[in-house]
């Protein structure tokens, strides 16, 4: 089967491996959580993938690495609900390591690719 290049990315990878963790920890949330911090982390974590892939469209490298960026805005986005949803102890000490050191990967990649986009 084809491959589309977004898809050989190994921050798009990554970020998806983020997705499935997030979603294995947010299921866990309490039920009146549905429409806040559950449907919150659950988008902003798939932003970030979302983002990378439609970047890949663009033509100019300015243009991919704005997508890249965006890909980073909600990877903080992430960060930040993970934090409030360790704080009110939604998520367990061991989940919150875990999502976040797969956050970590996911965002020193970003800057990666975010820097060799721009100095194309």
């Amino acid at each position: 089967m084809f491959k589309y290049s977004f898809e050989k990315l190994e921050v798009w990878q990554d970020s998806i491996e983020l997705v499935k963790l997030v979603y294995k920890i947010t299921k866990d949330f309490l039920i009146e959580e549905k429409y806040g911090l559950i449907s919150q982390l659950r988008r902003a974590s798939v932003s970030i993938a979302s983002n990378l892939s439609e970047g890949t469209s663009r033509i100019t490298n300015k243009d991919k690495a704005h997508f890249t960026t965006l890909s980073f805005s909600s990877a903080m986005e992430v960060l930040n609900q993970l934090i409030i949803s360790k704080e009110l102890d939604f998520i367990k000490e061991k989940d919150y390591i875990e999502t976040r050191e797969q956050l970590s990967k996911v965002t020193n990649k970003l800057n990666a690719l975010r820097k060799a986009q721009l100095n194309k």
